[in-house]
């Protein structure tokens, strides 16, 4: 009798293992559903019919005046943050876009990435992946991310005057996020800050989104992981981590966990910071991919970072 109570105690366990990796699939599966690639291309084709987008122009005001009115629309508590920059060809104002989606704690996450284009001389540089589809994506995973309960209290921050005004330095770069952390910290709110999430061209048609190599390792495997549970090997490859200056590294510099989510393709392709970088240059398949990663990523970070 002893032996058939055993055998149904372990039989139970057996069930319960199941069950609970069948909850775990499917979590992570229901987790990465609503990110709608066609959505967020429209977006991308709105903000480059504005043409070249760089800090302080007329068209950087209504690429905002449309990033603030989708973020509203899909319920977003919308705040602006304005300051003058101080660069090399004088103050420039400008605007950070940050659309807030509060938890059930005040532990926060970011997912950023910055919506102005380089200004390159002689150029008509409409930016489409590099400026373009990060604030695309950014938009839609508003969208989904607005329809849902969460823990943590999502920021999606668009930043301004991530581009070199002149040529790229530690002071003629990274404006907007620079800016941020600094009003962060002033206000004491820096620590709130659990993660931080930098997009960065990510509309490719044949991406690779390879390890970057300043990001956080566990915040980076993390990503990784992802992607490689949803099948995403080929655009989210393995292998030696390659450092990119962008937007994360302010965050890292002040103690947050960040990872920077970049595509070298238009690097090795060749039309980085050209008249080339145009809509046709984008796929909604890719911002669908980053998409779905995202959110995996941010389902993981719901669990890890609850308490």
């Amino acid at each position: 009798m002893r032996r058939f109570a055993g055998l149904i105690v372990a039989a139970a366990v057996v069930i319960a293992l199941v069950a609970t990796h069948y909850r775990a699939r499917t979590d992570f599966a229901e987790a990465t559903e609503g990110f709608n690639g066609a959505r967020a291309f429209k977006d991308l084709e709105r903000l480059v019919a504005i043409g070249p987008r760089s800090p302080g122009s007329p068209a950087i005001q209504r690429a905002r005046q449309y990033i603030g009115a989708q973020l509203a629309a899909a319920g977003a508590e919308v705040q602006r943050d304005p300051f003058t920059a101080s660069t090399p060809d004088g103050p420039i104002p400008m605007v950070n876009i940050v659309g807030i989606l509060p938890g059930r704690t005040s532990h926060v996450v970011i997912v950023a990435g910055h919506y102005d284009t380089a200004r390159l001389k002689g150029i008509e540089f409409v930016g489409a992946n590099d400026g373009g589809s990060s604030a695309a994506e950014l938009l839609e995973l508003g969208r989904v991310l607005s329809r849902r309960t969460h823990v943590l209290t999502y920021w999606l921050v668009f930043f301004d005057g991530e581009e070199a005004i002149e040529g790229w330095s530690a002071t003629d770069s990274l404006y907007g996020s620079r800016h941020f952390v600094g009003t962060l910290r002033g206000a004491g709110k820096l620590g709130d800050v659990r993660a931080v999430m930098v997009l960065d061209m990510v509309g490719e048609p044949h991406p690779q989104f390879r390890p970057e190599g300043n990001s956080t390792p566990w915040l980076r495997d993390l990503l990784f992981s992802s992607a490689d549970r949803l099948g995403y090997r080929n655009a989210f490859p393995s292998g030696s981590a390659l450092p990119v200056e962008d937007d994360h590294l302010p965050f890292l510099a002040a103690g947050v966990p960040a990872v920077d989510i970049v595509d070298f393709a238009p690097f090795l392709r060749g039309y980085h910071h050209t008249a080339q970088d145009t809509i046709d240059q984008c796929s909604q398949d890719t911002l669908a991919i980053v998409g779905r990663v995202v959110l995996a990523t941010l389902a993981k970070l719901e669990r890890k970072l609850k308490d």
